[in-house]
């Protein structure tokens, strides 16, 4: 078992930055792929981004390539998203999480094992 926690939602105005973090316990591996997804009110959960977390090059979903950005900080167990130039329609519940698949080409929130209970973000306009 894996166990996710979110921070760093808020609200924030449309240009603004918000830094997420989703700190991982339990049985955590090397060949394990952190994601972040967000889904807004009425519509689907979204895939944003993914990374190993035995480290090498992200994945992102077009819509937020350019404007966000996920690490890890291992010694931390902790990941992170960087979102910039934050938009309205941006706005939405923010979940870490995690699979035991090894590919950070899967984006289908079905595909991941375990998840994080959200973090709000709100852009204002």
């Amino acid at each position: 078992q894996v166990q996710l926690v979110e921070s760093g939602g808020g609200l924030v105005q449309a240009g603004g930055s918000l830094r997420l973090s989703c700190e991982a316990s339990g049985r955590t591996s090397s060949t394990y792929v952190m994601g972040w997804f967000r889904q807004a009110p009425g519509k689907e959960r979204e895939f944003l981004a993914a990374i190993r977390w035995s480290g090498g090059n992200p994945y992102y979903a077009d819509s937020v390539l350019g404007r966000f950005t996920i690490s890890r900080d291992n010694a931390e167990n902790t990941v992170y998203l960087q979102m910039n130039s934050l938009k309205p329609e941006d706005t939405a519940v923010y979940y870490c999480a995690v699979t035991r698949s090894g590919s950070i080409y899967y984006t289908g929130h079905s595909l991941y094992d375990y998840w994080g209970q959200g973090t709000q973000v709100t852009v204002s306009s």
